[in-house]
């Protein structure tokens, strides 16, 4: 997978760091081939592009190579967390076939962790949401402290109990957020799970819009107002966002914003970087 660099804002410790991690997510994660890959790999099989010091041998040419789904992937910190601190800085290459095993195993479960991190994080930076703050660093503590658990525990762990319960807030978050965009009368619009896929929203106005989970794959939406917009979940593969306005939208990730088009005149929150394959409108 390529290298991530801390965005312009966000904490650096929940963006992947290559360098202090062992290449797991091109061992650990599984992938099919199609337009995203170009071959098949599975899980828990070194990917044949990983190099003996963890790094990508396409690294520079992954979309010339066929391989634009490693380029959208962020494993939000937790390849050097697996890799420093749950199994205290011991290569999968140099340990037992069960200790590769095992490091396949926790991976998956400390990244959906680390994925929530991030979501909490950006909630306690919202303003709007002061109402759920106290809630917001219980919740954020507790998770921090499962991505601590030892290599057992992490696999055993029910990851999808403690999402349902961050999703609570998370969507409390949401309603806070995007209550003032339209004024006190004004309808808060909720499209979560929408299938938007191809649709034509060239100029649409989704300010304040509930969008998480929908489906915008190859949308247009060249010129759309998605200012304070909650896109938590939203697939923006292939999505036109170029001359959009995604100021103030929250719960929007890199791999998200990786995985659609833009430009330069695209304006987007500070929790995110332009990305470099975008082309720029001079």
């Amino acid at each position: 997978m390529p290298d991530q660099k801390a965005g312009p804002s966000g904490p650096a410790d929940l963006r992947g760091d290559c360098a202090r991690c062992f290449g797991l997510c091109c061992v650990a994660l599984p992938f099919a081939r199609s337009a995203d890959f170009a071959i098949d790999k599975p899980a828990g099989k070194p990917c044949p592009n990983l190099q003996a010091d963890h790094r990508c041998g396409v690294h520079a040419r992954l979309r010339q190579k066929g391989f634009t789904g490693c380029t959208v992937y962020d494993c939000f910190g937790a390849g050097q967390k697996v890799s420093q601190v749950t199994f205290g800085g011991q290569d999968w290459r140099t340990g037992s076939r069960e200790h590769a095993r095992r490091m396949a195993e926790v991976f998956p479960v400390v990244r959906q962790l680390h994925e929530l991190l991030w979501y909490l994080t950006e909630a306690l930076t919202l303003p709007a949401a002061r109402p759920v703050h106290a809630e917001l660093s219980r919740v954020l503590e507790e998770t921090e402290r499962l991505t601590l658990l030892t290599p057992g525990e992490l696999a055993a762990l029910d990851v999808d109990a403690h999402r349902q319960e961050v999703n609570v807030l998370l969507l409390r978050t949401s309603d806070l957020a995007r209550a003032g965009v339209h004024g006190k009368k004004g309808r808060r619009k909720d499209r979560r799970g929408a299938d938007l896929i191809g649709a034509r929203l060239r100029g649409a106005d989704l300010r304040g819009t509930s969008l998480r989970g929908a489906y915008l794959i190859a949308a247009d939406l060249t010129g759309a107002d998605l200012r304070d917009a909650d896109l938590i979940g939203a697939d923006l593969r292939d999505a036109d966002l170029t001359d959009a306005d995604l100021t103030g939208a929250f719960f929007l990730t890199q791999p998200q914003l990786d995985a659609a088009r833009g430009n330069a005149g695209t304006r987007l929150p500070a929790s995110v970087s332009r990305p470099v394959h975008w082309t720029a409108r001079t």
